[in-house]
């Protein structure tokens, strides 16, 4: 990479020059460049967590090692030397001590005006609607993202040699999850979707539930399951799970594929009416006060059987139920899932509606610009291997950004495939029936890899829509793969023709938005996951979370480092990394723009390594600094796979290829802070991590509390029993060799529990807020 100028480390921040003073560890962190000049790191106002790993602000600056629950630990002053030889792992929310963290709600609390309603599982994004103005009182909507273990042993992909393990199901809710039938399955998906509780700041700080306020309600996966009475197939009785009855708050659908769609291809017969939201990850809010939520894996299989039918007709009607799906037990209809849902916290008669103008694919959050006078504009991303980035543009423009009548702008608009050029530009795909379709060839796509090892992983696969007289086709609906060793025979028949030869209508297309973009021509990248609009800058901040290929598709790896090519130790790793978007047109509605990598994921010893790896969620504060949580998979924490066994994982700093073990050297998942101005910006300060095996996300900032999710601590292990797992653990130090570390941690989690004494002794995914021992003067977070 040849050298970057101090003015271009400036702009890329969107920072002024004459009011920013940047670190060098800018230059060698984010961009892996050696820097000659001599800032000083100034003291922060808080102190930095020390991670197992090393980080370069450990040289700088002080930093508080944990040794124990509620904030138990040691300082330990700056040093050259960044090696641990040992670390120790605390199961608990682990914060600088100049901060408390304390949970504001729990899964299964019954905070709701029907005591049979409780708080759902697997929160994910939270967002915060104040009352009268005041950031003291409010309304606070999280979603629910999906279930597994230790909830039910009966959930989906649990590790056999967990069967013999106790469950939470009993002791935390008093309903019986052991078994799978349909009153089981039922309330999987209720235990999905959203939750929204009013929450007041306290005399001590603090924040808690107002239990049973009239507003607190439950938007769940079989909301409006009542409406099945209506049908004329077998699922008319279907109304009910267990000793629950279905009611009749059903969603409803905008745009083309409500109308094109649902309403005339009308696969369950209720037309535009939708029974639930699920398997909701991010989302976004907007400046009028309602929530979008993002459903995310909906896809459904006999395995991963809590979903429904991706696949679906060149119709955008569903190929059939997936077999022993919750979609086939309920009769959910996959059209009908994968959109953005639009709900209004504090207006119950606000029918919560999914825009489908903004594609069915597996959504991850949504970032926005409202400006009056523009286009209301909406950045996403589809999480899979593969997945593409995405801009929604609408027809008519936004009057007041507070008017709630924006919410009509999502019902008539464009939506748009980002397409990646290797030289830092792109352009923005219309996702029409009249765009030509022209895939990029897989031999293109897996450039770096078969140049390197002469073959890519999956053979560069891409997915694309199966119809009857391509390729040997003889069918229509779902996907067929192609790659390097059918690319010449497969491209032709889709290639050089239109949207409209494929689908028979818009909705139909935006039914299928990810195999409608792969044909266009749309870039597959890396696993796009949370995508936020800086608020100063109005540039667009992607997370990639992880550049390793799948059987969705391949990431285009002359954009992304999709493996390890070198056996050297200190190679750039594959862990995603940190993008943006800067629009060529001030209002953000225009076709080009450019892009640029902020930070590439990996060890900080390793070539342009950011020291994180699988950044997740992402939010700037109010002074604009960049916060993300990491997503590093289950099975890789510590080095340990899931399961009883907890079998060690190999990590060999010399492997090359797709080495998904190296995110065991970083520990838990945790929370990092990047100043974007000041003598420290652009260097990565870790905050806090989360307990053992869980991962950290929706991060809201209301003034000096930072609200976070914990979702899935202990997942897919045994309940702590005590039992301690050690190990010898690989890494890179910050010059580039291995040393070992001997790293120890609790098999599985018993957070919340051990640290509010509750004799359920049950983990716990649950919403908590981090604020200031001693308030700022201010009153900002940081």
């Amino acid at each position: 990479m040849s050298k970057i100028t101090r003015r271009q480390l400036l702009i890329f921040f969107g920072s002024s020059a004459a009011t920013t003073v940047l670190a060098p560890q800018l230059t060698k962190t984010l961009f892996g460049i050696n820097s000659t000049s001599a800032e000083a790191v100034v003291p922060l106002s808080f102190t930095a967590l020390r991670l197992p790993h090393p980080l370069p602000i450990y040289r700088e600056l002080p930093s508080f090692m944990p040794t124990g629950l509620n904030g138990q630990g040691t300082v330990m002053a700056a040093s050259q030397d960044t090696k641990l030889t040992s670390y120790s792992i605390v199961d608990d929310v682990v914060v600088p001590p100049e901060y408390e963290r304390y949970v504001i709600l729990r899964w299964g609390d019954r905070v709701f005006p029907n005591p049979a309603d409780y708080f759902g599982y697997n929160n994910d994004y939270t967002a915060f609607l104040p009352l009268g103005g005041s950031s003291d009182d409010g309304y606070l909507w999280v979603n629910h993202e999906y279930v597994g273990f230790p909830m039910s042993k009966v959930t989906p992909e649990v590790p056999s040699d967990l069967a013999p393990f106790p469950t939470t199901d009993r002791a935390v809710l008093g309903i019986d999850l052991s078994v799978k039938n349909q009153a089981t399955l039922g309330e999987f998906l209720y235990n999905l979707g959203g939750s929204i509780v009013r929450i007041t700041k306290q005399a001590n700080g603090r924040f808690g539930a107002i239990a049973r306020d009239p507003l607190n309600r439950r938007i769940h996966g079989l909301s409006g399951l009542g409406i099945n009475s209506q049908r004329a197939d077998k699922y008319k009785d279907v109304t009910s799970w267990g000793t629950r009855q279905g009611d009749n708050e059903y969603l409803t659908g905008t745009g083309p594929a409500a109308t094109q769609v649902f309403a005339q291809v009308n696969t369950d017969g209720l037309g535009n009416r939708i029974i639930g939201t699920a398997y909701n990850c991010s989302g976004g809010t907007t400046p009028w006060g309602t929530i979008l939520s993002a459903e995310e894996n909906f896809q459904g299989s006999e395995l991963f059987f809590v979903g429904v039918q991706e696949n679906v007709k060149p119709n955008g009607g569903q190929t059939g139920y997936a077999k022993g799906t919750t979609g086939e037990e309920f009769g959910l209809v996959g059209e009908k899932y994968g959109w953005m849902v639009e709900v209004d916290p504090q207006d119950p008669s606000f029918r919560p509606r999914k825009h489908t103008w903004l594609g069915r694919f597996r959504h991850e959050n949504v970032g926005m610009r409202a400006e009056a006078g523009r286009k209301l504009i909406g950045y996403m991303g589809d999480d899979r291997r593969g997945g593409h980035t995405w801009k929604f543009v609408s027809n008519g423009t936004v009057t007041n950004p507070a008017d709630k009548n924006n919410s009509r702008l999502f019902e008539d608009g464009v939506l748009y495939v980002a397409q990646y050029n290797r030289n830092g530009t792109g352009r923005w795909l219309p996702l029409t029936l009249n765009t030509p379709t022209n895939p990029v060839r897989p031999s293109k796509i897996g450039e770096a890899e078969l140049a390197t090892f002469g073959k890519a992983q999956r053979d560069a696969n891409t997915r694309l829509p199966k119809r009857a007289g391509i390729a040997a086709q003889t069918e229509d609906g779902g996907s067929f793969v192609v790659d390097t060793t059918n690319e010449a025979t497969a491209l032709p028949g889709y290639s050089n023709k239109t949207l409209a030869n494929f689908y028979s209508s818009q909705g139909a297309v935006l039914v299928d938005a990810f195999l409608a973009a792969n044909l266009i021509g749309g870039t597959p990248t890396a696993r796009p996951e949370d995508l936020e609009v800086n608020p100063i800058t109005k540039e667009v901040f992607i997370a990639y979370t992880d550049a390793a290929p799948g059987s969705d598709g391949y990431p285009d790896s002359r954009i992304f480092t999709v493996a390890k090519y070198s056996s050297t130790v200190n190679s750039t790793q594959q862990s995603g990394g940190l993008y943006k978007i800067i629009e060529d047109s001030p209002d953000g509605a225009g076709l080009t723009f450019r892009w640029q990598r902020l930070a590439q994921g990996g060890e900080a010893g390793s070539v342009a390594g950011a020291g994180f790896a699988s950044v997740d969620n992402l939010a700037f504060d109010t002074q604009g600094n960049v916060w993300g949580v990491t997503d590093m998979s289950t099975s890789t924490h510590n080095g340990f796979e899931v399961g009883a066994a907890a079998k060690p994982t190999t990590i060999d700093h010399k492997k090359t290829g797709n080495v998904a073990e190296f995110t065991g050297v970083f520990g838990n998942n945790f929370l990092f802070y990047i100043p974007t101005s000041g003598p420290n910006a652009g260097t990565v300060i870790p905050f806090a991590y989360g307990p053992n095996r869980c991962e950290l996300t929706g991060p809201t900032f209301i003034g000096d509390t930072l609200l976070l999710a914990v979702q899935h601590p202990g997942e897919d292990c045994p309940i702590d029993d005590g039992t301690v797992l050690s190990r010898q653990i690989e890494m890179l130090d910050l010059n580039g060799a291995v040393f070992n570390q001997t790293r120890s941690v609790a098999r599985g989690s018993l957070w919340p529990s051990n640290i509010e004494n509750d004799r359920r002794r049950s983990p716990m995914p649950s919403v908590i807020g981090i604020r200031r021992v001693r308030s700022t003067p201010t009153g900002q977070f940081v």
